[in-house]
């Protein structure tokens, strides 16, 4: 395997990882949300969480790197309009993720409060989840357009 191939696979797992993972987080949140289970909101909260964590941020770290080294073994000029639009479309994602990653962080510890007292979840629980869900729409969106980029390799 030479080294340009054995980048790409990296670059392709990790973006892999990156979208399989949002979306994953994105569908076992909404769901736990929508069950109105506390406890069940709380645990899953608590796996988001981690999964972020674990998956996530390495992805995170992987991706911009493992293009770069890309971008120099073919040759590329790293001023190309479409890699351009792709450090564009990242700074995006980053700029959604970051928030939603604090968020997370709040959302887990209410639901974990409100589990260990046998109350309700807070109104500040529904206004976080709020602004998770809304940003979360420009970040997939913006994973989606990096795909297109990646594969499509446009001129502008």
């Amino acid at each position: 395997m030479s080294l340009y191939d054995l980048l790409k696979l990296i670059h392709i797992l990790s973006a892999a990882v990156l979208f399989g993972t949002g979306a994953g987080i994105a569908f076992f949140m909404v769901v736990a949300h929508r069950s109105g289970r506390v406890e069940t909101i709380a645990a899953t909260a608590r796996i988001v969480v981690l999964a972020d964590f674990v998956f996530t941020a390495p992805a995170v770290i992987i991706q911009p790197l493992s293009g770069f080294a890309l971008v120099m073994v073919r040759g590329y000029s790293p001023f190309e309009s479409w890699l351009l639009a792709a450090y564009g479309l990242y700074a995006l994602i980053g700029a959604c993720w970051l928030p939603v990653v604090a968020i997370q962080l709040s959302i887990r510890r209410l639901a974990d409060a409100a589990a260990s007292r046998g109350e309700p979840l807070p109104p500040d629980y529904h206004r976080l989840f709020r602004l998770w869900f809304i940003l979360g729409w420009p970040a997939f969106a913006g994973v989606l357009g990096l795909y297109w980029l990646m594969v499509a390799r446009p001129s502008f």
